[in-house]
């Protein structure tokens, strides 16, 4: 499956799937999967997903799952989740691309570094 499937008739998350894609190629290695419900960003375990939301969000077509090893606290965050020992899941409703900016190329960054 590719993020087209998944996201069908939807240009706008393919695109973000495409922007996180080329920021996350510009930290080194990672492997990309995309399933029935998400597309995975891995390395020794995922840092990073994209998933369409589960309920009805008007404007949001698509989000950003960041996990870290730490709270970051930013009203940026939909919600911040702590689902296991060491990660915390924070959970970014991506409305325009301006929103893949510095701050959250930073984030990706410390989870991609995080899961290796």
């Amino acid at each position: 499956m590719d993020p087209g499937e998944l996201f069908a008739g939807q240009p706008f998350p393919v695109t973000v799937v495409e922007r996180v894609q080329a920021i996350v190629a510009s930290f080194g290695e990672a492997t990309t999967r995309t399933t029935k419900t998400q597309v995975a960003f891995r390395r020794r375990r995922g840092f990073a997903y994209l998933w369409p939301p589960v309920f009805e969000s008007p404007g949001v077509e698509i989000v950003l799952s960041i996990a870290l090893g730490r709270d970051v606290a930013s009203a940026r965050f939909k919600q911040v989740a702590h689902p296991a020992p060491g990660v915390w899941m924070h959970h970014m409703e991506i409305r325009d691309l301006g929103q893949l900016d510095d701050e959250v190329t930073a984030w990706l960054r410390e989870a991609f570094e995080h899961a290796s």
